[in-house]
């Protein structure tokens, strides 16, 4: 009856789920479980423990023999490998891990497995230079993450500061080493990350241990910091401590008063630059005034701006003169023009038939009823009866032929 499917007209009692879960949990057997040690107590001959996952919040309860915990001098904060069977406890609901063997994870391990997972990071190209962001020159506001009242705090607000008066900060206070440094490194990192007046996130802390800076190693931190849109600047330890995370952030520095460093400009510097840049811009504008200078006066030496009318006398002059000698041009042709015509008049005049007329000679023209019908050439043209015009100089006369006389050289006479 109680194996049947639990619904809600027929729920299953406690005492069934909890022989359940102990059926589940002892087909899981033994096994090897890694973590950080805290919360010790191995006061009895049974000691109590919890091991604790350093990158995310989650944690079991250890017990072993307290023998096992003083052989190997454990202490919070110490990474072991545990083997051990699940025990559940029906009466609590409660699980616990019943460790029979316990090791002490060595500091070359931990190298090891560093290594391991900086090549894997690697790979992945989270060290990739490319996708590093370059931080602001004067970051509005800066995030710290760093241990509380820490000497990494202290220099890097000091030195921050010492460069920048003005540069404002968010300070967030965490664990920097211990199985909670992981979780609460990560939640600041969040916290800052959706700041929108941060435009920087510094992580410090000082130096240690290997063991003491494996939280800054972690691969959930690393993902996590390799995700953020603002800039990161890593100041872990001192110049020969390397943790992961100084080659996935954005910038590594050697230590947290080369970050208060790096974070913002100096004053004095940027006040001096500004000085030179001054200078600079003082001297090249005095520069351009006096080239600028020397063209206007070296176009205002010119002939055509020292004496502007000049050229324009001189061109009116110019001007004169040669109208002048067009005028002086057009009367001498006008002039050979007046006495050639008057010449070619004169020889008109002496060669055309008024002359002739004036030295006695006359034109004789047949005359028709429709009027004078050209010149008379010959007798044989005017038989008797034929009508006349006379034309003499001083005016014409009308004739009749009343007889022909044809001269004997080969001339004629009329009578009209």
């Amino acid at each position: 009856m109680t194996d049947a499917k639990s619904t809600p007209e027929n729920p299953w009692p406690v005492r069934t789920v909890a022989r359940k879960l102990l059926d589940w949990i002892n087909r899981l057997g033994d096994v090897w479980v890694e973590g950080q040690v805290t919360q010790l107590n191995a006061r009895s001959s049974t000691a109590f423990l919890t091991l604790r996952d350093p990158s995310v919040d989650m944690s079991m309860s250890i017990t072993c023999n307290a023998g096992m915990i003083r052989e190997l001098q454990l202490t919070e904060g110490s990474r072991v490998i545990v083997h051990g069977k699940i025990s559940f406890y029906p009466n609590r609901g409660t699980l616990s891990l019943r460790a029979d063997d316990i090791r002490a994870v060595g500091v070359g391990e931990l190298l090891a497995r560093i290594e391991r997972l900086r090549k894997l990071l690697h790979a992945e190209g989270l060290f990739d230079p490319r996708r590093k962001r370059r931080p602001p020159f004067l970051p509005a506001k800066i995030g710290l993450i760093t241990g509380r009242a820490s000497a990494a705090e202290r220099d890097v607000l000091t030195n921050a500061r010492n460069r920048w008066p003005g540069a404002h900060f968010r300070v967030i206070n965490v664990a920097v080493q211990g199985p909670t440094a992981v979780t609460q490194v990560m939640t600041a990192l969040s916290t800052l990350e959706r700041d929108p007046e941060c435009d920087v996130i510094i992580i410090a802390r000082g130096g240690g241990s290997v063991e003491d800076l494996l939280p800054f190693s972690d691969e959930a931190l690393c993902r996590a910091v390799s995700q953020c849109r603002t800039p990161v600047l890593s100041a872990i330890g001192h110049e020969p401590d390397t943790p992961l995370l100084d080659h996935v952030a954005d910038v590594r520095c050697s230590t947290p008063t080369d970050a208060g460093k790096r974070v913002v400009p100096d004053v004095a510097e940027e006040g001096e630059r500004v000085r030179q840049m001054r200078d600079r811009g003082r001297r090249a504008l005095h520069g351009w005034v006096d080239r600028e200078r020397k063209l206007l006066d070296a176009l205002r030496s010119r002939p055509v701006l020292s004496d502007p009318y000049g050229p324009l006398e001189r061109r009116s002059e110019e001007v004169k003169r040669f109208r002048d000698q067009g005028r002086r041009a057009i009367t001498q042709r006008l002039d050979r023009e007046d006495v050639h015509l008057s010449g070619t008049k004169a020889r008109l005049t002496t060669l055309g038939p008024a002359a002739t007329l004036a030295r006695g000679y006359a034109v004789v023209q047949l005359v028709t009823p429709d009027g004078p019908d050209g010149v008379l050439r010959s007798v044989t043209d005017a038989p008797s009866g034929t009508q006349l015009r006379v034309r003499v100089v001083d005016g014409a006369v009308r004739a009749v032929v009343s007889r022909s006389e044809v001269d004997s050289e080969g001339g004629g006479t009329d009578d009209a």
